[in-house]
């Protein structure tokens, strides 16, 4: 794994590296799935008040020269929620995307729900604000519709101007862990949607114990929580417990295995594709439906939203198309009987020491 940019698409191969005061308590609302005619995606009510679609297409993986149109062929196909992030390295082709789309009348800017992440080498609170600041400036947008931590880890801060993305090191060959808190990162996060820079604000990657300590210094508490989350990967515990606070939760990697196999990862290589289950495929055919549209659905029919991409024209759409019909139970509790509490994006995995998972 090149790990100065370990989350960007690449045909090479991978080398990887030789108790705080409580404040009041926080008021939290439950998401409420609604559908909208101006969405082509029901959506999910934030704690936040706004409205995320509950479908979205994903810029993890898509490729500098290919994402602008990507987007834009989304944006025409109906997708309205992008979900981009500093480490994914095309923010600046993903708005371009965005700007051909509004400047052809297919959206305005309104209509659409875009997400951005902070990266770990910018959690020093003085920090925040100006990444956020030149994240916006690489989008040609004014606002995120949400701006997520991307994982609970601080790495020593990287000068943007030096290397951008920075990747898990410091050097581009070693991992430095730098000294900011989650609390003070949060409370830089808050300051962003109080300026109006994120209209919502949320987590990734973080288990129940670290939610419950951020839950008790918040002011504003996250809208929403990004995990990763397949068959393979159900994570109910955390899922519930999330929900159960109103933090509306969004699936990664809904196809479990398949994202990682390029990326090298020996778990995903030593595990059956789901699209290829028994389980999966008899589902889909009962349903007339694909594989894919399966385990999308088992998500959104349990309130969690997903994020998947493609390609393809046909499957762009078919990916959006997993809301208008129900799974049985017993089909839900099928696929979820898969589970092995198999994780694929952890930075161990990449030969990051970080074992934030265990």
């Amino acid at each position: 794994m090149n790990l100065t940019r370990p989350f960007q698409r690449t045909t090479a191969l991978f080398n990887r590296p030789s108790v705080i005061a409580q404040s009041s308590p926080i008021r939290l609302r439950q998401p409420i799935l609604r559908y909208y005619a101006s969405m082509p995606s029901p959506t999910v009510k934030l704690n936040s008040g706004h409205q995320m679609p509950l479908v979205g297409f994903g810029l993890w993986k898509v490729n500098n020269d290919t994402c602008a149109d990507q987007v834009y062929n989304a944006i025409k196909t109906g997708y309205r929620l992008f979900d981009g992030a500093c480490d994914y390295g095309n923010e600046v082709e993903s708005g371009q995307g965005v700007a051909r789309a509004i400047k052809d009348g297919i959206v305005k800017r309104e209509d659409l729900f875009l997400v951005s992440k902070l990266w770990n080498s910018f959690h020093d609170h003085d920090q925040v604000e100006p990444i956020c600041k030149k994240q916006l400036k690489d989008w040609g947008i004014d606002y995120f519709d949400l701006y997520i931590v991307h994982f609970p880890i601080s790495l020593k801060y990287v000068d943007p101007s030096e290397r951008y993305p920075p990747g898990f090191t410091y050097d581009g060959k070693h991992v430095v862990e730098g000294n900011a808190t989650i609390q003070e990162t949060w409370q830089a996060m808050e300051k962003l949607q109080q300026k109006g820079m994120a209209k919502s604000i949320g987590i990734s990657n973080f288990n129940s114990q670290l939610i419950m300590d951020l839950l008790r210094y918040a002011k504003i508490a996250p809208a929403t929580l990004q995990i990763e989350h397949h068959p393979y990967l159900t994570q109910e515990g955390l899922v519930k417990y999330a929900q159960s606070k109103g933090i509306a939760i969004t699936a990664y990697s809904s196809f479990g295995p398949q994202s990682f196999l390029e990326l090298d990862i020996k778990q995903a290589k030593d595990t059956p594709l789901l699209m290829d289950h028994d389980t999966v495929k008899k589902i889909a055919e009962k349903h007339s439906k694909t594989p894919a549209q399966v385990l999308l659905r088992w998500a959104t029919q349990r309130d969690i939203a997903v994020i998947p991409k493609s390609n393809n024209q046909g499957r762009l759409a078919q990916n959006l198309d997993v809301t208008g019909w129900d799974l049985g139970e017993d089909e839900l509790d099928a696929v979820s009987g898969l589970n092995k509490s198999l994780r694929f994006n952890d930075p161990v995995n990449y030969g990051v020491p970080l074992p934030i998972f265990v």
